[in-house]
């Protein structure tokens, strides 16, 4: 099969989107998960007319009677009673968000009046209804206050605390192991030999998707073919999902698309028209079980991740609204090879509010020092060259 596009390659990901169903968590455990259904108002909001001053409430027909000074019937605080006058040269002295009484329907604020012995004097001009937050004015009871499929956010969870829903459904998420290979790779706590590295792939895709509360399992192989197709045998049973990093290019010891094909899994490609992440694999089982295969590379990783995975996941997880997002380039790139590239960049944005994109020099795709310092992948087209200053691309970003 010969090398495809990364739009095809978007696609056939995109095909293989699953629904893993629905689960009940407690509001308090659903931070970053995502809304499986509508949150609804049960009752009226707010549930009681309310004066959004602290002042006094009064009948405005005595007010258009002429009357500006009113005996202080009661003093009534949020969360009490409300309090009814039952002549019209009275009122009540009340606070903020309490529930005001029907036989009153007017609030003025302590601003605006005096109070001696027990009487309320008015040095202001006043309208019926002001200073009041009327009942069911935000919504009425049923009425959608949260839509599903997002991510929940704070503002989610406290909308949902306010109506009692302290037990949310949401959309369950994969099962996935992330898997890394290669005999010089060892673990982040040891000491390298001059010829080995320190893993560092498996904890990034980790962290990355610790974002959509995907709590992955790790896996490191060396290069041996049994323990190879032996582990991925079992993870095949076990997991939804295998993210993993090296053993696809064309080295010796890249058994992975071996292996796969081996134990039912079906390539739908090898290797994409792209810079940095070429060798990228992917694949599936009978079962629907994928294998998204990803070059060694931390950089090709990390792009891959962004521009495939991640997609998949909040595609099959039913994330709403993400938009594609473009930057305006700050500065020229020429780029002599068939592939479509994937530069790193610094984001910013103009004095006009534009989203503008500064692409860094980095030494290929093993030099990862630069995405501490970056936000973006800036995605230039496969037709062109040559790229310049003030055009403006998609982006991909990360870091955030």
């Amino acid at each position: 099969m010969e090398m495809i596009t990364v739009q095809q390659a978007e696609d056939i990901v995109l095909s293989q989107t699953q629904d893993f169903g629905r689960e009940d968590i407690s509001y308090a455990h659903a931070l970053g998960r995502v809304l499986a259904e509508e949150i609804t108002a049960d009752r009226d909001l707010p549930p009681f007319d309310r004066p959004t001053v602290d002042g006094i409430a009064i009948r405005y027909n005595a007010y258009e009677k002429g009357n500006r000074s009113f005996i202080i019937k009661a003093v009534q605080s949020a969360g009490e009673p409300s309090v009814s006058i039952q002549s019209e040269n009275e009122c009540v002295e009340i606070m903020t968000g309490a529930a005001l009484d029907p036989s009153v329907d007017t609030v003025i604020r302590y601003e605006d009046i005096s109070i001696n012995n027990g009487i309320a004097h008015l040095h202001i001009d006043s309208k019926k209804g002001q200073n009041i937050h009327l009942k069911a004015r935000d919504k009425k009871k049923g009425e959608i206050l949260v839509s599903a499929d997002q991510l929940i956010t704070p503002a989610i969870i406290g909308i949902a605390s306010s109506v009692g829903k302290t037990v949310l459904s949401v959309k369950k998420l994969p099962k996935v192991v992330i898997i890394t290979t290669g005999d010089e790779m060892v673990s982040p706590e040891s000491d390298p030999s001059p010829f080995q590295l320190r893993r560092s792939n498996g904890i990034t895709i980790q962290t990355v998707l610790e974002k959509y509360k995907v709590k992955a399992d790790m896996l490191h192989l060396n290069d041996d073919y049994e323990e190879i197709k032996r582990e991925l045998s079992r993870c095949l049973d076990e997991y939804d999902v295998l993210l993993m990093s090296g053993g696809v290019s064309m080295g010796k010891f890249d058994y992975l698309p071996k292996v796969c094909d081996e134990l039912g899994v079906e390539k739908l490609f090898h290797k994409i028209r792209q810079r940095p992440g070429k060798p990228f694999w992917f694949g599936k089982n009978k079962d629907q079980k994928l294998v998204f295969a990803f070059p060694g590379n931390p950089v090709s990783v990390f792009m891959c991740l962004h521009r495939y995975f991640i997609p998949w996941l909040e595609t099959s997880l039913g994330i709403s609204g993400n938009l594609a997002q473009f930057a305006v380039l700050q500065n020229d790139i020429d780029f002599p090879f068939p592939l479509q590239y994937f530069a790193q960049v610094k984001l910013c944005v103009n004095h006009l509010g534009q989203l503008t994109a500064e692409s860094v020099n980095t030494n290929g795709s093993g030099d990862f020092s630069h995405l501490a310092g970056t936000n973006a992948f800036i995605e230039l087209p496969l037709e062109q060259n040559k790229f310049g200053k003030g055009e403006v691309y998609r982006i991909w970003k990360y870091n955030f």
